[in-house]
This record gives C-alpha cells, sequence and structure tokens, in this order.
C-alpha cells in the first residue's frame, strides 16, 4: 500500500511544479525516479524511447510505464492520476479566470519569465539523453566517455532523411516513418535481424 501512495505523491510533486509540457518534466521525472531507486539511468532513457513512441502525452506515458514498472496496474494509475491532478484543477481554475488575469501585467510578466527556463529544461533535456545515448555519458568523469558509434550512425541517418525529406519536398517527413527507420536502422546495427 505504501508504494502506491508514494507513487502517487512522487508524480503528484512533478505535476505540480513542472511548466512547460511533459519534456520538460523529464528531468524531474529522472531525478525522482533515480533518487527513489525505482530505475537507473538506461531504464529511463528506454521508457523515454517507449514513451515518445507511443501515442499520448511523454509524460503521462512515462508517469504510466514507471508506475507499471513499480507496482503494476494500480501503479500506474497512482502515477499517472497523481502527474495529471495538478494540471488538471490548474486549468480548471485558469480557464474560469483568464480573461481576467491576463490583463495584469504581473501575470504577463510571469508567463513570459516561464519561457526561457522551459526552453533550458528541454534543451537540458535534449543534451542529456544525447550524451547518455551516444556517448555513453553517465557523469562528470570525462575518462568515462565512449562513442556508441551506431547510434551516432542512426543519428545521422536519420536526421540526414529528415533534412533531404525537408528540401526536396519542403515538407517535413512524418515522425512516425522517423521512428519506423529509427527502429528498423537500431534492428540491423544492433545486430538483432
Amino acid at each position: 500500500m505504501l508504494i502506491y501512495l508514494q507513487l502517487f505523491l512522487t508524480f503528484l510533486k512533478i505535476g505540480a511544479v513542472s511548466f512547460g509540457g511533459g519534456y520538460a518534466m523529464i528531468p524531474l521525472i529522472q531525478d525522482e525516479v533515480i533518487s527513489n531507486g525505482w530505475l537507473n539511468s538506461e531504464q529511463i532513457l528506454n521508457f523515454i524511447a517507449v514513451s515518445e513512441s507511443t501515442p499520448g502525452p511523454i509524460a503521462i506515458n512515462m508517469s504510466t510505464f514507471v508506475g507499471s514498472s513499480q507496482a503494476g496496474i494500480l501503479g500506474a494509475i497512482c502515477a499517472t492520476l497523481g502527474v495529471i491532478m495538478p494540471s488538471f484543477v490548474i486549468i480548471l481554475i485558469v480557464a474560469s479566470v483568464i480573461k481576467g488575469l491576463l490583463k495584469f501585467a504581473g501575470v504577463k510578466a510571469f508567463i513570459d519569465g516561464l519561457r526561457p527556463v522551459v526552453v533550458g529544461l528541454i534543451l537540458g533535456t535534449a543534451i542529456t539523453i544525447i550524451m547518455q545515448v551516444v556517448f555513453a555519458f553517465e557523469n562528470i568523469q570525462i575518462s568515462t566517455i565512449s562513442i556508441d558509434y551506431k547510434a551516432v550512425i542512426i543519428f545521422a541517418i536519420v536526421a540526414g532523411i529528415s533534412i533531404f525529406t525537408k528540401k526536396k519536398t519542403k515538407k517535413a517527413i512524418s515522425p512516425i516513418l522517423l521512428i519506423i527507420i529509427s527502429a528498423v536502422l537500431g534492428l540491423i546495427l544492433y545486430g538483432l535481424l
């Protein structure tokens, strides 16, 4: 029973202090999950990959996966409810008073101040994921850096396809197709086919 409450309260805290959507929540989720000893860095990266490639918001998917890994279906429900409850309540309140609030300079300043933080959190998450996946970088010690050439090749091919398609057709390639291409390349390069 304690694990259900712990999952709910942990993800409630994450949901209550996160601004900027799911990608901005990733560092908070990673920190909380590792500090609670629920998952290690490699498992979190796997959960991020699965969460990103499944339908739905990434933070909700991650909370569901973490909850499920720790306490089954009920754990998934507790973690998911915890992460969505603050946003749900805040949106209900904001939606009822938004027109009146936007006329205040303090509210506008608060929202303007959040934008750089959100960009920083998303950029920090992207850099962390790249460092962990491509360079197997776990901590500050330089001696622990090693390049995963297969990950670099997959990244380069997918980025190249995306850029080439955008230049040729003037339209972005479907992210779903890029995920499928990445998965096939992963199967080929990591020797499962």
